[in-house]
C-alpha cells in the first residue's frame, strides 16, 4: 500500500506520475514575532519598505521573460507588481510597527490576515478567491524580511511542483519544460494554479491538506486530476494501474479534441450553442482551441480588483473592442460590474456592511454609483460597434432594477451618439437569474429584457441558504436540490413563453452529470470554462432529446436530493459507460453530514 493517500480539489485534469519536488512551503510556522523597542522603530519600517521593494525588482525582471507558454499570465504579475505599489497593505504594516510595536514580519502577517477577514465575507467565490493575490504578493515580502530562499534551479529533470502556493511568476523561474503537475496547500478552484495548469495542459490539485508532512523531495507520487487525490510512493499495482489509467485518458483527450469544432447537437437534431467563460482577454484562445462557440459570461471585475484608482472609459473600452474584435462574429456577453464592497475599490471608502453578500454590490452597487456605471456602460457600448457584442445586468431582483439600469444605457447611448461615437443600438440586453426573486418574478422580467442567463452557483447558495465554503453546511450545497431544479425550469418556461433565449452559467454547465437535465428543460445555450468545452460538446452529441426529457419527468418527481442524484449517475453510466471515469461532478456529496 502506498504511504500516503492525499485528497484535495481537481482544477486540472489528467494524471502524472514523477518525483515531487518542493518550491515553497509554510514558512509561516517560523514566522519570527517579537515588540520591537521605539528608537528601533524607523529602521524597521526601513526594513519593511525595503523588502516590498526588492519584490518588486524581482517582479519586474520575471515579468520581462514569460515565456510564450504563459504569455497569458503576463497579466497576473502586472497585478501582484500594482499590489507591491499600492500603499495599502505597506502601509497598513508600517502602523502595527508603530502602535503596536511589532516586528515588520509580524506586522505584515497581522495586515494581510485583516484583509483575509474581509475578504471571507464576500458572498462571491471568485472574489473571495482574489485574496489569494494579496497572500501570494505578503508572502514574497515575508520571505525577503525573514531571509528565506529557495533553489530553483535544484530541480535537474521533470518534476511534480509542490508547493504551499504558486504564484505566476514561480511558474516562470521553474521553467515550464520541467513542470509535470502541480499540487499546493493552498487555493481553490478559480486560483491562479488552475488557470495556470489548464493552460500548460498538466494535472492540478489545490486546498491539499497534510501536504507539506506528508510529502519530501523526491517521493513518487502520482497526481489524479480526475479524483482529486494523491499518491505518495505508490505500490508495484497501484503505479500499474495508474500508467494504464493515464493511458486511456490521453487517447480520451485527443478524442474529444479532434470533434470539439463541431456543432452540439443532439441525435434527433436539437442544436445547443456551447459558450466560454472567461475573465481576461488573453483567455479567447483557449475558447476558439476548445470548440467554444463564443463568450457566453465575460467577467469585468478583474480589470477594478487590485488597484487605487478605477479604470477609465478608454482603458476599458481598449479591452473590451480587443475582445470583440478577436471573437466576432461569434458572441461576447459582457455582465456588467459585479463586485460591491468597497474594500475592492479604495475610492469609494469603507462601508462596514454586517452582510456584505446581502449588501450594497453589483447592479445595486452600480446604480448608487452612475458616473461608474455609466463609464462601463458607454465602455461596452464602444465595443459592440466591433464584434457580436450581449450586455447583462447581474443580481437583479425587480423589474424597478432593470429599467434604472437600461435607462443609464439609454443615456450612455445619447451621449456617445451627439458624441458620434460608433455604437450597437440593437445591443442585445440580458439580466442574469441568479435570485430566488428574480425566479419568481421571470414572467415580468422576461418582458424587460432580450434574454436571460441563470447563474446557478449563487442560485443554489441563496435558494437553500448555504455557504459551500463553510466546511460545517457544505454539504447542504446541492446542485440538483428539488428547488434548484424547479427554479430553473420555472426561468426557462417564462423566457420561452415571452419568446427569448436563456442560457446557463454556474459550474452546472460544465457538469456532465447535470447536463442532459438542462437539455431536456430546453436551455437554449451554456456557458463554462473553455477546457470543460469539448466532453460537453461530446456528451451532447451523444444523446437525445427524449431520453433527456424522459430523465427531467423521473427527477421533476423525486423528492430528495439522493434520489435524483441517484437517476442522473444511473443515466450516465448507461449512456458512457467506457467514459465516466473521466467525468468529474458536482454530485458528491450526501444531504446529510458525515
Amino acid at each position: 500500500m502506498a504511504d500516503a493517500i492525499l485528497t484535495g480539489i481537481p482544477v486540472a485534469t489528467g494524471i502524472a506520475i514523477g518525483k515531487a519536488f518542493f518550491v515553497n512551503r509554510n514558512h509561516m510556522a517560523n514566522l519570527p514575532r517579537q515588540i520591537v523597542a521605539s528608537e528601533d522603530m524607523p529602521a524597521e519600517i526601513e526594513r519593511l519598505h525595503a523588502a516590498f521593494k526588492d519584490v518588486e525588482k524581482e517582479l519586474t525582471v520575471i515579468r520581462a521573460q514569460v515565456p510564450e507558454e504563459l504569455k497569458s499570465h503576463g497579466s497576473l504579475i502586472d497585478t501582484h507588481l500594482m499590489m507591491l505599489k499600492d500603499p495599502k497593505l505597506s502601509g497598513a504594516s508600517e502602523k502595527y510597527i508603530t502602535s503596536l510595536g511589532l516586528n515588520a514580519a509580524w506586522a505584515l502577517e497581522k495586515a494581510v490576515s485583516d484583509q483575509e477577514a474581509a475578504f471571507e465575507a464576500i458572498k462571491d467565490q471568485y472574489i473571495r478567491e482574489r485574496m489569494q493575490d494579496v497572500r501570494v504578493v505578503a508572502d514574497k515580502v515575508l520571505t525577503k524580511l525573514m531571509g528565506v530562499h529557495t533553489d530553483l534551479s535544484a530541480i535537474s529533470g521533470r518534476a511534480i511542483i509542490m508547493a504551499h502556493d504558486l504564484t505566476p511568476a514561480d511558474t516562470v523561474e521553474l521553467q515550464v519544460d520541467k513542470i509535470m503537475a502541480f499540487a499546493t496547500v493552498r487555493g481553490g478552484k478559480t486560483s491562479h494554479t488552475g488557470i495556470m495548469a489548464r493552460s500548460l495542459g498538466i494535472p492540478a490539485l489545490v486546498g491539499v491538506g497534510r501536504l507539506e508532512d506528508s510529502v519530501h523531495d523526491g517521493d513518487l507520487v502520482i497526481i489524479d486530476g480526475l479524483t482529486g487525490k494523491i499518491v505518495v510512493n505508490p505500490t508495484e499495482h497501484e503505479l500499474a494501474d495508474y500508467n494504464e489509467r493515464a493511458a486511456l485518458f490521453e487517447d480520451y483527450t485527443r478524442k474529444i479534441k479532434r470533434h470539439c469544432q463541431m456543432p452540439a447537437e443532439t441525435f434527433d437534431g436539437s442544436r445547443v450553442m456551447v459558450y466560454a467563460n472567461i475573465e481576461l482577454v488573453e483567455e479567447v484562445a483557449a475558447v476558439i482551441d476548445n470548440g467554444g462557440e463564443g463568450v457566453g459570461l465575460y467577467r469585468t471585475e478583474y480589470a477594478y480588483l487590485n488597484r487605487t484608482t478605477l479604470p477609465t472609459e478608454d482603458e476599458l473600452a481598449e479591452k473590451y473592442i480587443d475582445l470583440a474584435a478577436i471573437m466576432a462574429p461569434r458572441k461576447v456577453v459582457f455582465r456588467t460590474l459585479d463586485l460591491g464592497s468597497d474594500k475592492f475599490i479604495s475610492t469609494f471608502g469603507e462601508l462596514n456592511e454586517t452582510n456584505p453578500a446581502m449588501g450594497l454590490r453589483a447592479i445595486r452597487f452600480c446604480l448608487k454609483n452612475p458616473q461608474l456605471f455609466k463609464t462601463q456602460l458607454r465602455a461596452i457600448l464602444r465595443a459592440s460597434a466591433y464584434g457580436n457584442v450581449s450586455l447583462m445586468f447581474p443580481m437583479i431582483s425587480g423589474v424597478k432594477e432593470v429599467r434604472q439600469a437600461k435607462a443609464w444605457l439609454a443615456q450612455a447611448k445619447a451621449e456617445l451618439r451627439r458624441e458620434g461615437v460608433d455604437y450597437d443600438p440593437d445591443m442585445p440586453i440580458g439580466t442574469m437569474i441568479e435570485l430566488p426573486a428574480a425566479v419568481l418574478i421571470a414572467e415580468f422580467l422576461a418582458h424587460e429584457v432580450d434574454f436571460f442567463s441563470i447563474g446557478t452557483n449563487d442560485l443554489i447558495q441563496y435558494s437553500i441558504g448555504v455557504d459551500r465554503t463553510n466546511r460545517h453546511v457544505s454539504y447542504l450545497y446541492q446542485p440538483l436540490h428539488p428547488a434548484t431544479l424547479r427554479a430553473i425550469k420555472l426561468v426557462v418556461d417564462a423566457a420561452h413563453q415571452a419568446g427569448i433565449e436563456v442560457s446557463l452559467c454556474g459550474e452546472v454547465a460544465s457538469d456532465p452529470f447535470c447536463v442532459p437535465i438542462l437539455l431536456g428543460m430546453g436551455i437554449d445555450s451554456i456557458s463554462m470554462t473553455p477546457q470543460a468545452i469539448p466532453g460537453i460538446k461530446r456528451i451532447i452529441r451523444q444523446t437525445n432529446m427524449h431520453d433527456c426529457r424522459q430523465l427531467l419527468k423521473g427527477v421533476l418527481e423525486c423528492r430528495t436530493v439522493s434520489r435524483i442524484n441517484n437517476l442522473v449517475m444511473d443515466n450516465i453510466f448507461k449512456h458512457f459507460p467506457e467514459e465516466v471515469t473521466f467525468f468529474s461532478s458536482l454530485l458528491e456529496n450526501d444531504e446529510l453530514p458525515s
